[in-house]
């Protein structure tokens, strides 16, 4: 498993999002309080954040665990942004340590993180891997569960689907392959934050009166996280957040 994060609001310095917090994303690597599966997120990390005016993301990844990358806290500090998306990932054995693993994974103007396990994989997601052309098979940018669920999500993004039903839309099809995955899903365009709660936490509070925090746990112990129930989704602006069960937020295809 792994633990994620997902902010929208007025700009921040990455050092006051992941690593400022006490309970924050930096110290969730090796002391996560509500994870479910595994111990320790060492095994990769990324960011991804937007500019202003630019609406396609940067982002930034490495192979190692994130207290081990010195060039981190020095970025921290100077990045500011109003919408980031951030992982640290507890690798699943058979799919790899390589920084291509590392979410998040992007493709224009979209980041995607998965907190979750494919039973299976990759034999289980047939019926994600036959909707999908040959040629995004092909460009899977990392042999793991995650790259297939957001090559998945982008074929349907790709067809015009909104990114909420794109994302409950690729959970439910997974679901239908492997019923044991766990699948929180994470997403955003910089406006908008997207999730899903399948199999592990998840948690939103309100960072300013026009901001957003979607968490896998809580980054601190202060007052106002709202925890989401399972097979939930969740989508959150900037002005409002809403929870919606997963089976009346999508029409499986």
């Amino acid at each position: 498993m792994c633990r994620h994060l997902a902010y929208l609001g007025p700009a921040l310095t990455l050092h006051e999002l992941l690593i400022e917090p006490e309970h924050g994303l930096y110290r969730q690597s090796w002391q996560p309080r509500r994870q479910q599966h595994g111990t320790v997120n060492a095994d990769g990390f990324g960011v991804g954040w937007y500019a202003p005016g630019d609406p396609v993301p940067a982002r930034y990844r490495r192979d190692r665990p994130i207290w081990g990358d010195p060039n981190l806290l020095d970025l921290a500090r100077v990045i500011r942004s109003g919408a980031v998306l951030a992982a640290v990932r507890s690798g699943t054995d058979g799919m790899g340590f390589a920084e291509a693993a590392a979410a998040p994974f992007t493709s224009g103007k979209w980041l995607f993180s998965h907190n979750g396990a494919v039973p299976g994989w990759p034999g289980s997601l047939h019926r994600l891997s036959a909707a999908l052309p040959p040629e995004d098979l092909t460009r899977l940018e990392a042999p793991t569960d995650s790259a297939l669920l957001w090559a998945y999500a982008q074929h349907r993004l790709a067809a015009g689907v909104p990114l909420p039903l794109a994302v409950a839309e690729t959970v439910s099809n997974a679901l239908s392959d492997a019923p044991g995955a766990r699948l929180n899903l994470l997403a955003t365009d910089g406006t908008t934050i997207v999730a899903t709660v399948r199999g592990d936490t998840l948690s939103w509070k309100r960072a300013s009166p026009a901001g957003v925090l979607v968490a896998s746990e809580p980054t601190d112990d202060g007052r106002g996280w709202h925890d989401v129930p399972d097979d939930s989704l969740l989508v959150a602006t900037a002005d409002g957040v809403t929870v919606t069960a997963l089976e009346l937020a999508v029409e499986v295809v």
